[in-house]
C-alpha cells in the first residue's frame, strides 16, 4: 500500500504538483488529428495537467495549442473564429497565429505597437500517427520529438480510440499492467480457447490458458519495468508455460501483449487530478495486419456517436450504471457490460477520483501494481531532486527496440532473455 503522501505524489499532476512538473518533459498527446481534421475547422477546447488549452489547425495545416483564455481579457478562445491563419477572440478581435503571435488588434488604433508587444502562450506541437503532441516543459529544454513505439514507420496501421475517465490517470494504468483481472473482468470477451496463442476473432481475444491466477515476476529497467504473467497452457500444461510478458514505459505507458492479428498500446493521459484521457492503440508495421479505425472501435465499444458523445465522454456510465445487463449476466455474459475498455473504466471510476490507496489489502496478483507505483514513486523523487524524467533519454531506436510478447514456451524458457522475434524468424 501507498502512504497518502506518496499516493498525492504519484496522482496529483496539476499547478506545482511534482508529478506534472515532471511530465511537462515529455512530448504528450494533447488530442486526436481527427479532433481538427482540416484547415480552419472548428477548434478544441484541450486540458492537460490541469491547465486550460485550445487546439486548432490553421489555413495552411499548421496545428496550433494555446492557453484557452485571451491575454486582453481573458475570454475563452474556444469560441474564437478561426480563419485567415489564426484564431481571433470574438470579444475584442486580437488574432494569434499557432505560435502565438498576435497578427491583428482590430479593437486597437493604428500605429499603437500592442500587436508587436503581445506574445500568448503557445507550445511545440508536432503531429504524428493520428496524434497532436505538445511539449509543455521549459522552453528552453525542448527534446527532440520521436516518433512513438506503436508507429515505428510512416506505414504504420495505426488506429486509436479514445475515452474521457473520470479518474486520476494512475488508476486507469494500473489497470493496464493488472494481467491477473483479464482472466476475470474480461473473461467474457477474453474466452480460453484451443488456441496456440491469443487469437482475435473479431468479436474476442482467444487465450490458450483457463489459469485465472498467474505468477507474476518482475524486472525493472531504464525505461520503466517489464513483467511476465505466467500461466498454465491448456495444452501440454506438465511441459509448458503460457507467457504474457508486458512492458510499462514511463510515464503513461503500457506495451500490453498482442494477438495474431495486431499490437496492442495504452496511453492514460492526465487531463487533472481527477481525469484522464485513455488511449488504446491497434496497430502492426506488417502489411496484412492490424485493423481499420472503424472496427476497431466497434469491437471495443468506442464509437463515435454510439457510444462516446463528440468530446468522446461515455453515453454509459454511472448514471445508467454502465449499460449493465443483469439479463445477460444470467445467460453467461460475466460482466454484462459491452466492450472490454468500458469494463475498466466501470471498475477504475467505481474507487473515485483518486483511490485512497492507503487501505487497500494488496495480493501476489498486485506485483505488477506495487513496481508501477515504486518505479513512479521513486522516479518522480529523484527528478526533484535534479535527475533526468525517467525514460526520457532512450534514443528513438531504442524505443522501437521495445515489444511486448505471448507465447506457449517450455517450462524452462528464461522470459527475461527469451527473444520472441528471434524465435519466430527462426521458426519460419
Amino acid at each position: 500500500m501507498l502512504t497518502a503522501e506518496e499516493n498525492d505524489l504519484l496522482c496529483r499532476v496539476e499547478g506545482d504538483a511534482p508529478m506534472g512538473r515532471m511530465m511537462r518533459r515529455y512530448w504528450i498527446p494533447a488530442c486526436l488529428s481527427e479532433e481538427i481534421p482540416e484547415p480552419d475547422c472548428d477548434p478544441v477546447r484541450v486540458r492537460l495537467l490541469g491547465e486550460n488549452l485550445v487546439a486548432f489547425r490553421d489555413s495552411d495545416g499548421r496545428v496550433g495549442v494555446v492557453a484557452e483564455q485571451c491575454p486582453h481579457r481573458k475570454a475563452s478562445l474556444f469560441y474564437g473564429r478561426n480563419e485567415e491563419g489564426g484564431l481571433r477572440c470574438l470579444y475584442h478581435g486580437w488574432k494569434f497565429d499557432v505560435e502565438g503571435n498576435c497578427t491583428d488588434m482590430s479593437s486597437e488604433p493604428p500605429g499603437s505597437g500592442l500587436c508587436e508587444k503581445v506574445k500568448h502562450k503557445a507550445y511545440p506541437v508536432q503531429e504524428c500517427a493520428g496524434f497532436v503532441w505538445v511539449y509543455m516543459g521549459p522552453a528552453d529544454q525542448v527534446p527532440a520529438f520521436q516518433r512513438p513505439v506503436f508507429a515505428p514507420s510512416e506505414t504504420s496501421r495505426v488506429s486509436a480510440l479514445k475515452v474521457v475517465v473520470n479518474t486520476n490517470w494512475a488508476q486507469g494504468l494500473e489497470g493496464a499492467i493488472d494481467s491477473a483481472h483479464s482472466s476475470s473482468l474480461h473473461s467474457t470477451d477474453m474466452p480460453p480457447a484451443r488456441v496456440g496463442g491469443s487469437t482475435a476473432t473479431g468479436t474476442a481475444w482467444q487465450r490458450p490458458s483457463t489459469d485465472k491466477s498467474p505468477r507474476l515476476q518482475a524486472q525493472e529497467t531504464d525505461f520503466g519495468f517489464q513483467y511476465a504473467a505466467i500461466r498454465r497452457p491448456i495444452q501440454n500444461a506438465n511441459k509448458h508455460d503460457y507467457l504474457r510478458v508486458t512492458l510499462f514505459l514511463a510515464p503513461f505507458n503500457v506495451l500490453i501483449p498482442p494477438n495474431n492479428v495486431y499490437n496492442v498500446y495504452q496511453m492514460n493521459v492526465p487531463i487533472d487530478d481527477g481525469h484522464h484521457a485513455l488511449y488504446l492503440i491497434a496497430w502492426s508495421d506488417s502489411e496484412d495486419g492490424g485493423t481499420d479505425v472503424e472496427s476497431w472501435r466497434k469491437f471495443t465499444g468506442a464509437q463515435l456517436g454510439i457510444d462516446l458523445d463528440r468530446q468522446y465522454r461515455k453515453l454509459d456510465n454511472v448514471a445508467n450504471n454502465y449499460g449493465q445487463d443483469r439479463q445477460a449476466m444470467k445467460l453467461g455474459n460475466f460482466t454484462g457490460i459491452r466492450g472490454f475498455p468500458n469494463q475498466d473504466i466501470a471498475m477504475w471510476e467505481s474507487m473515485g477520483p483518486i483511490a485512497d490507496r492507503t487501505s487497500e489489502k494488496l495480493g501476489a496478483s498486485d506485483l505488477a501494481v506495487v513496481e508501477f507505483r515504486r518505479v513512479m514513486v521513486k522516479a518522480v523523487r529523484d527528478f526533484m531532486n535534479g535527475a533526468a524524467p525517467i525514460a526520457s533519454n532512450l534514443s528513438q531506436d531504442q524505443r522501437h527496440a521495445l515489444a511486448s510478447w505471448e507465447r506457449v514456451v517450455p517450462k524452462s524458457t528464461d522470459w527475461r532473455s527469451f527473444d520472441p522475434r528471434g524465435q519466430q524468424a527462426a521458426a519460419e
